[in-house]
């Protein structure tokens, strides 16, 4: 990320999303609103999950690193969002531009194979329940969490690595309210064909193989449910899905929108649109839309709190 002689910037303005000081306030007091949702619903999730020993389950661990990729995702991107809405001065530098740049990429990509793995993680429980503690083994969950954490390190990688190999010698104001790859690549003054293929060959790639991951799942378990002759079997089997199946429907359909699309296509207002709702919106909701619709977390919950009164008794 050095970039010596290569470049005349030193360091970027972000535009933010508004010019309006009132809409401005308005947007700060709502971001934070979100933000603080984010940070004790994630939280909360992650603590009760390891609080609870019946939560202690394949499910649940990969749910409890969703919370973590959630929180630290909204926290890569919203704090220094708060900060250019409440002042005049929006400068990032080169370097911290590509930092966020890179932690953006690496938790988004891992969430991508992070939900793939927890639908691959619904189909073996519902089309194979006789061998899911077999199949879904600690080392087997282990190993897939670690997967989609080492797959969103390389993507990011070579996210960055292209990036970095711009050269930004006109202007430096970012249209938008973080570093993100669309609105820095029209800055440069190179061409940058090359390279925005291999960014949307890498994107792509990311999101078609997870998601085709996920459909595959689905597909099964759909023809699994279909097949159970009763009613409340149904409604249980496909109950344990809806949570994590809404939650990818939210997540994948904005990313699709915003990244699986010629450059020239790109426009700032819908992509801003876009962009808040994936990357301050949805790290808010994942937890209410986990919980909310989950008696167990609700139950684990009730458990945790009368615990911890029982202990302020005995005390």
């Amino acid at each position: 990320m050095d970039r010596r002689n290569t470049t005349h910037v030193s360091d970027f303005i972000l535009m933010g999303l508004t010019d309006s000081e009132e809409l401005q306030l308005v947007l700060f007091m709502l971001f934070l609103l979100i933000y603080l949702i984010t940070v004790l619903g994630n939280a909360g999730m992650m603590l009760i999950i390891c609080l609870d020993l019946q939560l202690h389950t394949p499910m649940y661990f990969f749910l409890s690193h969703l919370s973590f990729l959630d929180l630290s995702y909204s926290t890569v991107i919203t704090p220094r969002t708060l900060g250019n809405l409440l002042t005049s001065t929006k400068y990032i530098s080169f370097r911290n531009c590509f930092t966020q740049m890179y932690f953006f990429v690496f938790l988004g990509a891992t969430e991508c194979f992070l939900l793939s793995s927890m639908a691959y993680d619904r189909y073996v429980a519902i089309c194979k329940p006789l061998h899911y503690p077999v199949v879904m083994s600690t080392r087997r969950c282990c190993s897939l969490v670690l997967g989609s954490y080492l797959i969103g390190f390389m993507d990011s990688f070579v996210n960055v690595l292209c990036m970095s190999r711009l050269d930004f010698c006109n202007s430096h104001i970012i249209h938008h309210f973080f570093c993100d790859t669309s609105p820095v690549l029209v800055l440069s003054c190179m061409d940058t064909h090359d390279i925005q293929i291999m960014i949307f060959i890498v994107a792509g790639s990311t999101l078609v193989v997870s998601l085709i991951t996920i459909s595959v799942s689905y597909v099964s378990i759909l023809s699994t449910i279909l097949k159970i002759t009763s009613t409340s079997g149904k409604q249980k089997a496909f109950s344990t899905c809806v949570s994590h199946l809404l939650g990818v429907t939210i997540f994948y359909g904005t990313m699709i929108f915003t990244y699986l699309k010629p450059s020239k296509s790109y426009s700032m207002g819908k992509d801003q649109v876009a962009s808040v709702f994936y990357t301050i919106v949805i790290p808010m909701l994942n937890p209410l839309i986990y919980s909310l619709r989950n008696k167990v977390v609700k139950n684990a919950l009730i458990r945790v709190m009368q615990k911890r009164k029982v202990s302020k008794q005995l005390k």
